[in-house]
Parts: C-alpha cells; structure tokens; sequence
C-alpha cells in the first residue's frame, strides 16, 4: 500500500481546565502523555496557582506547558446563548447573553496579562465578538509586545468588525466543522441577512489576522481530515450543499492544512517546537495511507493513519489486517 508522509501531528491540543486539580492530574501523569497539551486554565486564580506569575515552562520533552486563561464572553448559538447585536430571527425576543459587562471582561484580561498569561477568549456572538475586539483595542497599549490575543470560535462576526482581527496580532482560533454542523441552525438563528460575517474564514485570513484551526473536541469529533476538507469546500461529509455553503469563505487547501499545523502552533506560542517540519522541531510527525494534498474531499475524509511519531520516536502504529 502506498503510504503518504505528512506533518499533522505535531500539534499541541488546547486543553482547557476549570479547576487545579485538572491542571494537577496532566503534571503529575506527565511522563504518561503521549501528545502535547498547550493548557489554559479556566480564570486567573486557577492559573496563578498552577503557574504562579506567569505562565509554566514546557514539560516532560515539551509535551505539557500551563501558559494561558480562559474566558467566556458568551454561550451557544444552537442555545441562543450566543450574544447578538439584534434579536435572534427564530427567537425575536431573545438576544443571547454576555457574561460580563465591558469592564469585567477588561478587569479579568487585563490580570492575565499583567502576569504574562496569555488570553483565550470564547466568543460566538456578533456582540461578543465585538466585546472582545474592543477590550482587546483598550489594553493593547498597555500590554504591548507578543500578546498573541486569542478570539476562540469567532463564529459571527458583524461584516464592519471584521477587519479588526488584523490589529494587535489577534489570533483567530476556529472550527472548520462547526460550519457543516451548524450550517442550517445558523441560518435559522439569524436569518439570510446576517450570515455575512459567518464562519468567515478567508475573510479573517485577509485583514493578516492569523488562523489557527481544531477540532473543538469533545463538543466535536478529533477528525482533522474533515475539519481541512470542510474548510476548503464549505461542504459536509455528503457533499452538501452543493457548491459550497457561503463558498466565497473557502480557503485553499494548503491555507487550510497550515492552520492546523504551523497556525495552531503559533497560537500557543510553540512553532519553535513543532507543526512544521524543521530542523530544531521536534520531530512530531504520522504518516498516512493517502497524499493528503491529491486526495479528493471524500478520500481525505477516509484517511488513516498508519503511524504516529512523536520527539522522532514511533509512538504508535496501525495493526495490519490479520495481525496481532
């Protein structure tokens, strides 16, 4: 069988912890972990108590760092917990929530930053998004330098806020499936006249902003081959719709496959450490039954991976048929 080498591992997850002892159980198993884990703790006090005054160093061969905060700005679209600039189109009495008023979001950001803690910020909502954006513009020139701020999901994104994401060295972290699962969901929520600004990936892309792509696992599946066939055809697993939905978001295939790898490791502050392959990476590699860059939509879906290489050691490998 021909087989196929690609840099798609290699990439730390984001794992994002509520509490200490969460945090506690990744440092004390650390000589049992088997990918890299980029932590971010939920709030500043979980993080000042893991981290102390900033953020940890990588641990255990680079495979565990605690190094930022979580924030919610909002809830779910499915919910209407999402916070919209107007009333939702299937809900007109309803406009989500903010969880917190401008300045407690800027309070709670700008005590991360203050310790070197880097921000994630969940951000669904056109209001939210524009919340963050905001608070982001207010402490920028206070907390300059390599901040690396992240926008997680930025799912709905009012058109004249967009170019926004191109100041401050934002960092776009989003979902390519969250496009093909919510794609008829979003339009009821919001109706046709506000779907400009959704899942708007190459338009992100354009203001400079940097994209970094996942899974959202466990809320979806850890499939990396259908989020990059999403987030180059704005279709589902069906091919649908047919053309793409909101086509004129669709990236290219290899935008697409650097957001998962050299992107996603730029978010968490470790492209010295890996998502490419280079000389000084740290050698985190698999290699799979198909070329992932020939491969059509649906075949990229069907990838398997033959085997996991992680610090330049085989990690891992798939039992051929009749093999035990």
């Amino acid at each position: 069988m021909e087989r196929s080498f690609a840099a798609m591992a290699g990439v730390a997850v984001p794992a994002y912890h509520r509490d200490r002892p969460g945090l506690s159980t990744f440092i004390r198993e650390g000589d049992a972990i088997y990918h890299s884990y980029s932590s971010y703790a939920r709030g500043v006090e979980t993080a000042s108590r893991v981290g102390g005054k900033g953020p940890t160093p990588w641990l255990y061969g680079d495979r565990l760092r605690m190094g930022g905060v979580k924030i919610y700005a909002d809830g779910a679209l499915g919910s209407r917990g999402a916070w919209l600039k107007a009333p939702y189109a299937d809900a007109p009495g309803q406009s989500g929530l903010g969880f917190n008023t401008d300045a407690q979001l800027q309070n709670q950001m700008s005590r991360a930053a203050m310790d070197g803690f880097q921000i994630a910020v969940h951000a669904i909502g056109d209001r939210a998004n524009q919340q963050v954006l905001d608070a982001i513009d207010a402490l920028s020139d206070t907390y300059s330098g390599d901040r690396r701020w992240r926008i997680e999901h930025a799912q709905i994104v009012a058109p004249d806020d967009l170019p926004r994401f191109g100041r401050h060295g934002i960092v776009a972290s989003m979902q390519p499936v969250h496009q093909t699962s919510d794609r008829t969901m979003a339009e009821a929520r919001l109706g046709p006249q506000r779907l400009a600004g959704a899942y708007a990936w190459k338009s992100i892309l354009a203001t400079g902003a940097k994209l970094a792509f996942g899974s959202d696992t466990p809320v979806e599946k850890p499939d990396p081959w259908a989020g990059w066939a999403a987030a180059f055809t704005r279709q589902d697993a069906d091919g649908q719709p047919y053309g793409g939905w909101r086509p004129e978001e669709a990236l290219t295939r290899e935008q697409a496959w650097w957001a998962y790898t050299g992107g996603a490791s730029y978010a968490g502050f470790a492209e010295n450490r890996f998502g490419i392959l280079a000389p000084g990476q740290r050698a985190d590699f698999i290699i799979v039954d198909r070329d992932p860059l020939n491969a059509s939509p649906t075949d990229l879906r069907k990838t398997v991976v033959e085997q996991t290489w992680i610090g330049g050691e085989k990690a891992w490998e798939r039992k051929q048929t009749g093999q035990r």
